[in-house]
């Protein structure tokens, strides 16, 4: 322990404290009166509820491009103005094709009659009325596999998946993090070298994606159907077809079954038995607009204007549910937290903004465009294999090229892990920040949130900030069933929200950003991303398989 000897001479003491860590010598600073002032009005006087409640129930599933998720960026943008807040707009940006449906039925007419579950994927054609056909259970792996079935699969419905295991719950489905969930995400753990391959796997898989939704349509196929990655009777499932660019192929009807009831099918045709389904899907197109929003809206700063502070999330859902936990509760949260510094007439030093997302299911689209526009891009790719590939797999192109703001930007607090209440944040390996969020959590002990971690998580909005060298950070939070059930599933409702996890999230993210937009200096940043080095080729035999690391399990 360091200690001073008072009796030393000046000059001596006062190098010492120069050479100590700037958070021994000053303690961050923090507003209790405005701490309790946000907790009074998060917990007294909330409106998140409402706003959940009407993204969810009232305007319902918001996939990137369709008709609802434009409506849901006008509502959030008209609720902000109804708030006070400062220049509510929607910003649009470069999407393609809106896909809806408004009617899906799968009904095993032979042997048995009886409905079953299943689920069509986005941007996949229906099928204009009811139609009938044998199922016909086939792998096809690659282009190789074509040759064997042309001409013999017209008029079929074919199921792609091997049967489903059993899926019984090994851990509980409801579940919030215990002392020990919370120090698992503690430490640090080095950042994985895997990306390469993950990318390489994921082209080659598109290549042939793209190669089997022509040779399906062209040999008349009527539907393909998989199994859910979920049991007990979840399902689901996300994009297919041409995913949302006019340019690709949207081959055939792709649905996604229960997996039990794809399992009893399989049964019946393991015993020879014929399965004939009747299928009845209709979807549309949306070719009218080819631009997907965001939502931006202020509280501008009365010191620094153009320091912006910014808190967000995706407002972009899946179709299956009506998109509650994933991400219609965060973005509640993050207006509320708005609703409340507003509503308590804050005047804070610097701009504090919302951005509400589109597009992050399909790569982190809408917050990539917003930092695109505003704070850094990257050169253009002109590789046409790379130009070929949806956005999310291309490799990213050097130097970043900061923008006038990139250099006034403070911080991005983002919010998608569902429904839970926030227990912590992770610091993206900014130890800088460390010292700082854990005096800004200091007053919230008592609501949960208590930890602080160097590691971080991958996934969503946060990284479009990050991957230029600003300071993005997501918040740790309870799993619920999150990933057991809800997340792009027909049981992401309003169900599975639990209000008193949403009013604690708003009172913590309206702490922070406050606390944010009140310090005397901007957020500390990390050294900006450079180009990692060429990697050697290893040789035949290495093996640097594996994904991406990722928070968790959401994927896109």
């Amino acid at each position: 322990m360091l200690r001073f000897n008072f009796l030393l001479p000046l000059s001596i003491a006062v190098s010492l404290l120069v050479t100590l860590p700037s958070c021994m010598v000053a303690q961050e600073e923090l507003d209790l009166d405005m701490v309790n002032r946000i907790r009074e009005e998060g917990f007294q006087r909330s409106e998140v509820m409402e706003t959940v409640s009407y993204l969810a129930d009232v305007i319902g599933p918001r996939l990137s491009g369709s008709p609802q998720s434009k409506r849901s960026q006008e509502w959030t943008r008209d609720r902000l103005t109804k708030w006070g807040m400062s220049n509510a707009h929607i910003e649009g940006f470069e999407f393609g094709e809106g896909w809806s449906f408004s009617h899906a039925s799968v009904h095993m007419i032979s042997p048995h009659a009886t409905p079953l579950m299943a689920l069509p994927k986005a941007w996949t054609p229906g099928t204009k009325k009811a139609v009938k056909g044998k199922v016909k259970r086939l792998s096809l792996e690659s282009e190789e596999d074509f040759e064997e079935h042309k001409g013999k699969l017209k008029g079929t419905i074919l199921f792609l998946d091997d049967e489903a295991e059993p899926s019984e719950w090994e851990n509980e489905p409801f579940k919030r993090l215990d002392e020990q969930g919370l120090e698992d995400k503690m430490g640090f753990n080095p950042p994985s070298d895997r990306r390469g391959s993950f990318r390489k796997r994921m082209m080659k898989r598109f290549e042939f994606r793209e190669a089997l939704k022509k040779f399906l349509k062209d040999e008349g196929v009527i539907a393909t159907v998989d199994s859910s990655s979920r049991g007990n009777g979840v399902v689901r499932t996300g994009g297919g077809g041409s995913r949302g660019k006019a340019d690709r192929h949207r081959g055939v009807l792709e649905l996604t079954m229960a997996q039990e009831h794809y399992n009893w099918i399989l049964r019946l045709l393991e015993r020879d038995k014929e399965v004939e389904l009747e299928i009845n899907v209709r979807s549309q197109f949306h070719t009218d607009d080819n631009q997907s929003y965001n939502t931006i809206a202020d509280i501008p700063g009365t010191e620094h204007p153009e320091q912006v502070v910014l808190i967000g999330g995706h407002l972009d859902s899946w179709h299956p549910g009506t998109g509650a936990t994933d991400n219609g509760a965060a973005c509640a949260v993050m207006m509320e937290a708005m609703r409340i510094l507003k509503a308590l007439d804050v005047q804070p030093k610097r701009t504090i903004r919302i951005g509400l997302w589109s597009g992050e299911e399909q790569g982190l689209l809408g917050s990539k465009a917003y930092v695109e526009q505003h704070l850094a891009d990257r050169p253009e790719t002109t590789d046409e294999e790379q130009l070929a590939l949806p956005e999310f797999m291309r490799e990213q192109t050097w130097p970043i090229q900061p923008k006038a703001d990139h250099e006034s930007f403070s911080v991005y607090f983002n919010l998608d892990n569902g429904g839970g209440k926030i227990r912590g944040i992770y610091s993206q390996d900014n130890v800088a920040v460390v010292p700082i969020f854990e005096r800004w959590l200091e007053p919230l002990h008592d609501l949960g949130a208590t930890h602080v971690t160097t590691n971080r998580t991958g996934g969503t909005d946060h990284l479009s900030f990050d991957r230029v060298g600003l300071p993005g950070f997501q918040f740790i939070q309870d799993p619920m069933d999150y990933f057991t059930r809800t997340h792009h599933t027909n049981l992401d409702t309003l169900d599975h929200v639990v209000e008193e996890d949403l009013k604690q999230a708003a009172v913590v993210v309206a702490t922070f950003v406050y606390h944010a937009a009140m310090r005397d200096e901007l957020m500390p940043r990390k050294p900006m991303p450079q180009k990692p080095p060429e990697k050697k080729k290893k040789k035949k035999g290495g093996d640097d398989e594996g994904p991406e690391s990722r928070r968790g399990g959401h994927n896109h």
